[in-house]
């Protein structure tokens, strides 16, 4: 199947699994609604969050006549959740981790964090460094590279407007990506940044490939919110964006497979030993937390530095080369989220998380400012 005719078969799956649960569950909760896009990295994790943990949902493809007169979210982004709020009235949500958060305490069974309070901090680690870097390597391989931006865009559009004639669709697809190649410098790809993103991506397939080849998932055998949240940003990169999914096939074959196996992971158990211990975890994620060290950890301190100095712009070295790029305040937010986060930990389970991190370079995500 072609990877056009794959997302559109998914999305009307979609749709239509989210009906026959409605009916089928007497008595469950009314499905929640949400609008995202095939090609939106965050509406995948939360479509394959969604499936596992079996929580009832009704998928809108950005554009659908039905959510005219919903509220809208500010600033416009995918995914878009309509959820209630404390006093019952329907808001626009679009933020994944803290959704998950929401949502893991909304609904019971199948949870996607572990309890263990090291073990989930380290996941939470995980999470942000998919949701933070992998999508800087997915918007530059997808726009930076002309041959993926002349794929893509008008996928995007036919997925937004099936229907839509070929000579304006193909004059939207021409501007949408001129459009975002224009905000490349906004992620920090430009001439100076390449060879450190493309690096970086080589590098955690291979980190990856090697700790999946020992057990299905990162946190053992059941799903994690973090392996949601690679798994959307390798949906583009290993099955949309032609060169990087050509990166892929030659050198991480297994990885295509485990995408696969998380579109759908409900036929998983979800067994209170399924997750491993503090100490497994730490053990056997070195080799990527060593890789989160090297780029994404310093990335993040240096651009909530530059956040709270009022700097427009980063400035840094990253795996001995230089990175510029415009300063990201939603970063800096996220960096926030995970200093108090680890402040919250017992001095215990703050050793713990030390004694994992040591030498790898995560350590400065644990300190404060």
């Amino acid at each position: 199947m072609s990877p056009i005719a794959s997302q559109r078969a998914i999305c009307f799956f979609d749709i239509l699994y989210a009906d026959m649960r409605e009916g089928e569950m007497s008595g469950s909760p009314k499905p929640i609604e949400f609008l995202g896009a095939p090609a939106s990295p965050y509406t995948r994790k939360m479509l394959a969050y969604l499936r596992y943990r079996g929580i009832p949902y009704r998928f809108h493809i950005s554009m659908h006549d039905s959510l005219k007169g919903y509220p809208q979210p500010k600033p416009a982004l995918f995914p878009t959740f309509y959820l209630p709020d404390e006093a019952g009235e329907l808001q626009a949500v679009t933020d994944s981790t803290p959704l998950i958060r929401r949502f893991e305490g909304e609904y019971q069974g199948r949870p996607a964090l572990p309890d263990d309070p090291v073990t989930r901090f380290l996941q939470d680690i995980v999470e942000d460094y998919a949701d933070e870097w992998l999508t800087k390597i997915m918007f530059h391989y997808r726009w930076a590279v002309p041959e993926n931006a002349d794929h893509v865009a008008p996928l995007l559009v036919y997925w937004m407007m099936p229907q839509a004639a070929k000579g304006p669709a193909n004059d939207l697809a021409e501007n949408f990506a001129a459009r975002q190649a224009g905000r490349l410098g906004v992620v920090g790809s430009n001439d100076a940044t390449a060879a450190t993103i493309e690096a970086s991506y080589r590098r955690v397939l291979a980190c990856l490939d090697d700790l999946i080849a020992t057990r299905p998932f990162l946190f053992g055998t059941r799903p994690s919110a973090a392996d949601f949240a690679i798994y959307g940003q390798f949906t583009q990169l290993l099955g949309i964006e032609p060169t990087s999914a050509a990166i892929a096939r030659e050198s991480a074959p297994r990885l295509l497979a485990w995408i696969d196996h998380l579109e759908d992971a409900t036929g998983y158990a979800a067994h209170d030993d399924g997750w491993l211990s503090r100490d497994e975890a730490a053990t056997t994620l070195r080799p990527l937390f060593a890789e989160i060290g090297r780029t994404y950890a310093p990335y993040m301190q240096a651009n909530a530095a530059a956040h709270a100095a009022s700097e427009k712009q980063v400035t840094l070295e990253i795996d001995g080369a230089p990175w510029t790029q415009a300063t990201f305040p939603y970063q800096a937010k996220c960096l926030r989220v995970l200093r108090d986060s680890f402040a919250a930990l017992s001095t215990q389970d703050q050793t713990a998380v030390r004694d994992a991190f040591d030498g790898t370079g995560c350590e400065v995500l644990t300190t404060p400012p």
